[in-house]
Order: C-alpha cells, then structure tokens, then sequence
C-alpha cells in the first residue's frame, strides 16, 4: 500500500491587486504518494507555478489544507514553512540558483547549516553528494567556472543533500541545450530509480514524457490527471556517473 506524502484539499489562492481578485487556484485537491514521478504541466496563468509555490512551502494557500508527510502546512508562519522547507524539500531551479562565489562544495553544504551539521560533516556529505553526480573534481570551482549542465548538477546534489520527501524541480532542463537536458532528465531518473518522490514543473512536453504521471492545469483547476502510458526514459546509467566510478547508493 503506498502511503499519502501530499495531500491537498480544496486548495485556493486568490490575489487581490487594487480593487481586482484574481483567483490562481480555484479548487484543486490532489495526492501524491511517496516515489511517485510527476509532471505539473499547463499554460501561463494556469495556475502550476502557484500549485507550486504552495507545494514547496514558498506560499500560504487562501482556502483549504496542506498535507505534507502527515503535518498540515496550510496556515504555518513563514519561519515554521522555512523549516518544512529545509527538511523535507530539494529545489532544483531554471536558473541554479547557487550563490555564485562560493565553490560547489560550499553550495551543496549550504542547507546542512541551517540543519546545524558540524563543518566537517557539511564538506564529507557534500563531497559525497558531488562525486556522485559526477562533480568529483570540479568542488572548488565557482557557478562561472562550470558549464550549465554542471551548474544544474551542482544544484542536484545540493537538493539532495538533507535527505528531503521530495525532489520539486522548477523547469530543470529550462536553460539547457538539448544535449545536457537528456543528461539531467537522466539524472533525475536515477535520482527518482532510488525511491525519491519528483515532481517536475514543465511547460515541455517532451521533458513531460520523463514523468510516470501527468497532471495537466487550466484555469486554477486541474484539467486532467493521468499516468504516464509512453514513459521516455533515458539510458538507465547516466554516463557521467559511469565514467565517475561512483553510484547513487550512498549519496546521503
């Protein structure tokens, strides 16, 4: 039997701006259990990036509940939703989001200090966590001196770094060539092989295809909700990785 890690309810959000009400999200209910692989799909101004937001713990919804891991989110304080946010989600953004002059090492360390790790524990995790994303030799160098596909592995490992429920990558492959984006969506593949729950954020469809199910948004509302029947997959064994000597069992 597969256990709830989220549960939404009735969930809504509504902006108001001057005198207008703009409702993002009307009313969406959803679950999604523990290492699923879901693709979050819709036009702008469907509602995904605000069904997002409140997935990640980065917004508050106006109606309804949040349940994540048996603990309704819905209505904590920023600082309680800060906390949420550090232990149970990784965030993989477009844009890396990695500070850009610190090294990989010190990016992917950076959520174990607010975790309250010691120094030497943050570098042996986070060294682990770059080689085995195939970074082994680039944890001094700085978000320039990395290629984009690099940069995203970078922050790969840094949201996998705290152990987290779920992996919630934002258009991942977004500023990538096509190349790299096989690469990631490879990467992500492996990730998710170990038993992660994913939820990917994309307006591509092919990217999309990578998912086992598909939730399709329109107008603040969930449009369709349906599994995967012609799942894309990439190579099993992501070649970098291979090439690294190193493998996903211990990458905590």
């Amino acid at each position: 039997m597969q256990k709830g890690l989220i549960t939404i309810k009735d969930i809504g959000r509504k902006y108001v701006i001057g005198t207008e009400v703009i409702h993002a999200l009307k009313s969406v209910s959803l679950t999604i259990n523990k290492g699923e692989f879901v693709a979050l799909m819709g036009p702008s101004g469907s509602g995904k990036s605000t069904l997002m937001n409140i997935l990640g713990c980065l917004d508050t919804p106006t109606k309804g509940d949040y349940i994540l891991n048996g603990v309704n989110v819905s209505q904590m304080s920023d600082n309680e939703l800060a906390e949420v946010r550090n232990k149970e989600i990784g965030f993989v953004f477009q844009t890396f989001n990695l500070l850009p002059r610190s090294t990989s090492l010190d990016n992917v360390a950076l959520p174990l200090i607010y975790a309250g790790a010691s120094k030497k524990e943050r570098d042996d995790r986070a060294q682990k966590a770059l080689e085995n994303v195939g970074l082994g030799n680039r944890v001094g160098h700085k978000p320039n001196e990395l290629s984009g596909g690099q940069r995203q592995r970078v922050a790969v490992a840094r949201a996998l770094i705290n152990n987290p429920s779920i992996i919630l990558a934002d258009e991942p492959t977004g500023n990538l060539d096509t190349k790299t984006s096989i690469e990631i969506m490879g990467l992500l593949e492996e990730i998710h092989s170990r038993g992660n729950t994913i939820i990917l954020v994309t307006h591509e469809e092919d990217i999309a295809q990578h998912a086992h199910r598909i939730v399709r948004m329109r107008d603040g509302l969930i449009e369709k909700d349906y599994l995967n029947e012609d799942i894309k997959s990439v190579s099993p064994r992501l070649k970098a990785i291979n090439e690294s000597g190193n493998d996903f069992e211990n990458i905590i």
